[in-house]
């Protein structure tokens, strides 16, 4: 509730005091200006980091792994261009950091510590429980053993079906720039 509290009270108060005193500064179109640009400079890097993001998840899949770390990628893609967008400057320091993949990788391995993920499915949340205890867990809980052994299954790649998909993809990228 704290954090609801300061995203939607404390912050547009802080923007809008910074954003009277740039503008105190420099002048209220120079501060207009500015903020548009950091928008359209956003924009623009968005497009190509999630290009980048997009493409090292499916050079990933075709080598047969999950792209986790892209997809968590791809939410701070999200949450950087929503705050881009979004006029002031603290946002767009924030929004920036999201971008630039230092930075964002470095938050991505964060989060990946110290988010709790919750189970989606009652179902599934009961057969957790059963098992370790708890319907709750943190990243790398699953390797602390108590499963009774491998899971047993038959994988079969179909070579043809995933070039046929990475090819469409690459020309729908090429469509749209």
């Amino acid at each position: 509730m704290k954090y609801l509290f300061v995203l939607f009270i404390v912050m547009p108060v802080a923007e809008i005091t910074l954003l009277i005193k740039v503008g105190q500064q420099i002048g209220a179109l120079y501060t207009a200006s500015l903020v548009v640009f950091t928008a359209v400079v956003g924009s623009f890097m968005l497009r190509q980091q999630g290009l980048a993001t997009l493409f090292r998840a499916q050079e990933r899949m075709k080598s047969g792994q999950m792209p986790i770390q892209e997809m968590l990628e791809g939410i701070f893609l999200a949450v950087g261009g929503a705050l881009l967008i979004t006029p002031g400057f603290i946002t767009d320091v924030f929004g920036f950091l999201c971008l630039m993949p230092i930075t964002r990788r470095g938050l991505v391995a964060f989060s990946a510590r110290n988010v709790k993920v919750h189970a989606a499915a009652s179902m599934h949340q009961t057969q957790f429980s059963h098992m370790h205890g708890s319907a709750e867990f943190r990243s790398g809980d699953f390797n602390s053993g108590g499963s009774e052994g491998p899971i047993e299954g038959e994988f079969q790649r179909d070579e043809a079906a995933q070039s046929d998909a990475a090819k469409k993809n690459v020309e729908f990228l090429k469509d749209k720039r």
